[in-house]
């Protein structure tokens, strides 16, 4: 993991004034980055979300890595490369911190990180052939907020990939997205590897709306534009989790961003309007909304508080509604609200990765001791109360947000955070969604150190093929440690001293 450092930003005594030249261009820490998410996208056909009926490799002479002993090193390939990239990641974080290197770099790394897991397979994750598998039931004239893709009588590899506990789930996804993967299921058709580059191609536009919106954020919201694009935009959960997934929160993030930017340079009507399409995308963007409220009453003129927060409630209303009638009614071609019945469809996840389930969980394994009991309602009974808890945290952070302005924006991003959290289920890449909002205000060194062990811990939670490891105990131990070694790399290089041990072993030989 992060161990090493270039030369020329390895910290030492008597070196402050150095540290505020500007670096060289840290061409080896991006090709390091590089080689490893190569090393991904190469193991991925044997250890990611491979296809059922696989085209390239099949029953050929390479099929081997798909199977027993070749498996096992396709793992170890692709843990390589992930060990490599946040090692990159971190390295770079080093130079973000010292300010030694501006945003360019980190977006070459960034590109350059991405660009071979474009035409990889799915990784730590299945959920795009769900994608494609909804796309093509409306295609065909089906409704996926009623049935699962399993329903389809065509395009047997896309009905076949679908994980089986999405076979016969309804879409938990807003309409709009729906009408995107039913473009892309209408170009592809049945050719699953063209359709997961495809989708990977289109959820590039919400990646370029959140690049354009991150620097003027920060503006606003006072932070670093370097600490910004390397925490929201190089880091693994965006490489790895949003692109190389694909995930469409990429997609929501970007009507998001855009939004909330609209709403700090008063344009409240562009705001509300956009961060109601990523709603009909993702409905998680449905959080900000209240909050940007707020910023439009604030920016009213009139001395009744009250009565500029109704001129802004209405107003947003007025806006919300034709916006969301006539989304889903270009999407679907009806005013078909199944959606909303759709979002019970994640809950089936059950895992302490939501902490709610997690504490049910530790529950029921106390009283399983003693009495024979079933999980189920402790880990109901437990997100009941997540449920309330988040909801009054929800609205305490509604209420600080009052005065509008920055603080609206930091309230909103935190509940967004909270939701991930607390809301079943929580998914790794679900943490974006506050992160990248929050990117743009001032972090101290010691809060990003955080989220790297966050980034770390929540990207390897879950095996490369989309499976949970979270009950691999062993496994997650050792997830733990990486994290936690990661997150002290960021502050002090080789925080262990294993690699100066390794370079200086005739030092412990003369002692």
């Amino acid at each position: 993991m992060a161990t090493t450092t270039d030369p020329a930003q390895t910290p030492s005594t008597g070196v402050a004034e150095r540290l505020r030249v500007p670096s060289r261009f840290p061409y080896r820490t991006i090709a390091m980055g590089t080689v490893g998410s190569t090393l991904l996208m190469i193991a991925a056909l044997g250890a990611g979300g491979i296809l059922i009926s696989d085209p390239v490799l099949g029953h050929g002479p390479l099929s081997w890595v798909r199977y027993g002993h070749g498996r096992m090193l396709a793992n170890a390939v692709l843990y390589t490369g992930f060990g490599m990239v946040v090692w990159a990641w971190v390295r770079l974080g080093r130079y973000v911190l010292a300010g030694r290197i501006g945003s360019r770099p980190i977006l070459v790394a960034a590109g350059c990180w991405m660009a071979p897991l474009l035409v990889s397979p799915p990784l730590f994750t299945r959920d795009v052939f769900s994608y494609l598998g909804q796309g093509a039931q409306l295609l065909y004239g089906l409704d996926p907020y009623a049935n699962g893709p399993a329903e389809l009588d065509v395009l047997p590899n896309v009905v076949q990939n679908v994980h089986p506990l999405w076979q016969t789930t309804p879409a938990p996804y807003g309409p709009l997205f729906l009408l995107i993967s039913k473009g892309v299921v209408a170009t592809t058709g049945d050719n699953m590897i063209l359709g997961v580059i495809l989708m990977r191609v289109v959820l590039l536009v919400g990646l370029a709306g959140t690049l354009w919106a991150l620097p003027r954020l920060v503006k606003h919201l006072g932070g670093r534009l370097p600490v910004a694009l390397w925490l929201a935009v190089a880091s693994p959960m965006m490489v790895i989790h949003l692109f190389g997934g694909p995930h469409n929160d990429l997609m929501m993030l970007a009507f998001l961003t855009i939004g909330v930017l609209a709403a700090l340079e008063r344009k409240h009507v562009v705001a509300v309007v956009l961060v109601t399409i990523g709603m009909l995308i993702k409905p998680t963007a449905a959080i900000a909304l209240p909050f940007i409220v707020w910023m439009w009453a604030n920016h009213l003129t009139g001395e009744s508080k009250v009565r500029n927060f109704l001129r802004a409630g209405a107003a947003s209303v007025g806006l919300f509604l034709p916006v969301f009638v006539a989304g889903t009614w270009i999407s679907l071609g009806s005013l078909n609200l199944g959606w909303w019945s759709g979002l019970k469809a994640p809950q089936l996840i059950a895992n302490w990765l939501n902490i709610p389930t997690g504490i049910g969980e530790v529950f029921y394994n106390l009283v399983h001791l003693i009495v024979d009991v079933q999980v189920s309602p402790f880990v109901t009974v437990a997100r009941a109360a997540g449920m309330l808890l988040l909801i009054g945290f929800g609205v305490r952070q509604w209420w600080l947000a009052r005065g509008g302005g920055t603080e609206a924006v930091y309230r909103a991003g935190i509940s967004l955070l909270a939701v991930a959290i607390l809301m079943p289920p929580t998914l790794p890449w679900y943490l974006t969604w506050g992160f990248v909002l929050l990117s743009a205000f001032k972090w101290q060194p010691r809060h990003l150190a955080l989220v790297v062990a966050v980034s770390v811990f929540v990207t390897l939670v879950y095996y490369p093929t989309g499976e949970q490891a979270l009950y691999d105990w062993w496994f997650i131990a050792g997830v733990v440690l990486a994290s936690l070694y990661s997150a002290a790399s960021l502050l002090r290089p080789d925080p262990l001293g294993i690699i100066d041990a390794w370079r200086r072993p005739e030092k412990f030989l003369r002692d």
